[in-house]
């Protein structure tokens, strides 16, 4: 299964997990801007990875 992970690397911790099949990239985007905005605003640096979990 294909994710897309987001992650801060101030914190070094993963904020969350979500599957491609059901979330594209303006969802993602979407999510950021309403749950993580605290830590963009923080001035942390918050990136989105593509990661393949094998099952």
């Amino acid at each position: 299964m294909e994710f897309r992970e987001i992650y801060c690397s101030n914190c070094k911790k993963v904020l969350g997990n979500y599957n491609i099949k059901f979330y594209n990239e303006d969802k993602i985007g979407e999510i950021i801007n309403t749950y993580h905005i605290s830590h963009i605003r923080s001035g942390h640096q918050v990136t989105v990875k593509k990661l393949i979990k094998k099952s």
